[in-house]
């Protein structure tokens, strides 16, 4: 009977065990809620079950960088934020959240740094109200390995890459336009480009677009300080969501030049067949109180010098 009550113990912590194992934070189905954490190697991204209840946006924000850092409960993931690494904060503005590390994040191995970011983001995108992120060491700006700001990250930056790498690189040819010297036309250049395979083509193609061209046959079009809020596209439709300095013109060129460079690139390079700029979201707005920004545009080729010197 002794040898019976101490096997009994035994046996039903196996059983739970067994229980949790079954139903596990890495078990997650269609339709629950989640965040991403990093597999056990810190090699690739894993979903873990969360709930995120809160209300406030920022408190959600808060609790969900809170959970990243907590220690993994089960075997088969790790916490997304190192354990030496410090959050020292977020705020938020209209629906830019940033978040600020202290400095050991900057210590980070440079893959691993990757899945980390691509981790915290994709998490907090989740929560509602939020469409964009900012990465701050010590306030100030997060940069590449080439010492480039990375600036604002939406969900465009990144694809859904658990079980493949997150540094993987393609390459391709842009055909963008780009404004004519007098600034009355558009001219076309080629860019070939090797890319990130999280970066989507479209959010690619309005970057270049701001970087502005290449050589002295074509000139920029778009006020270099824009922020690209985010570029998705549904039903043939890419929607463009820039921040209110798109507004502001930074170069003499007439207002269709700037738009139609938008438009005529995003057509010409991607599936889709129209464009809507939005300004922080909104689409009640007008370029230089001249291109109605209301509806999605068609591809405009009559600006370009290119077809008409074909005609």
């Amino acid at each position: 009977m002794k040898r019976i009550r101490k096997i009994c113990p035994l046996v039903c912590i196996c059983v739970m065990l067994i229980l949790t194992a079954c139903s596990g934070r890495t078990d997650v189905g269609d339709g629950e809620s989640y965040i991403y954490c990093l597999n056990t190697d810190r090699t690739d991204l894993v979903k873990i079950s969360y709930e995120i209840d809160q209300e406030d946006t920022l408190e959600a924000a808060e609790s969900v960088l809170e959970e990243l850092k907590k220690p993994a409960e089960e075997i088969e993931y790790t916490a997304a934020i190192p354990d030496n690494v410090e959050v020292n904060g977020c705020s938020l503005k209209g629906s830019i959240l940033s978040v600020d590390f202290d400095s050991a994040y900057l210590q980070i191995e440079k893959l691993e740094e990757k899945l980390v970011r691509a981790a915290v983001v994709q998490s907090l995108l989740r929560i509602e109200g939020i469409d964009g992120i900012m990465f701050t060491v010590d306030s100030e700006p997060l940069r590449d390995s080439d010492g480039n700001i990375i600036g604002l990250m939406n969900k465009d930056d990144f694809v859904e890459n658990t079980g493949s790498s997150p540094s993987s690189y393609q390459t391709d040819t842009l055909h963008l336009y780009f404004a004519n010297k007098a600034g009355d036309g558009l001219v076309e250049q080629e860019m070939d480009v090797r890319y990130s395979s999280n970066v989507s083509k479209e959010k690619l193609i309005v970057e270049k677009l701001i970087q502005g061209p290449s050589g002295t046959e074509a000139y920029p079009t778009i006020n270099p300080n824009t922020n690209l809020l985010s570029v998705t596209t549904k039903d043939g439709i890419c929607y463009v969501n820039f921040d209110s300095t798109f507004l502001t013109a930074a170069y003499d060129v007439y207002p269709e030049i700037t738009v139609y460079s938008i438009v005529n690139s995003l057509v010409e390079g991607t599936d889709a067949v129209r464009v809507q700029i939005t300004i922080n979201g909104e689409t009640n707005a007008s370029y230089m109180e001249t291109v109605d920004l209301s509806q999605p545009l068609q591809e405009d080729m009559d600006w370009v010098e290119a077809a008409e010197d074909e005609e």
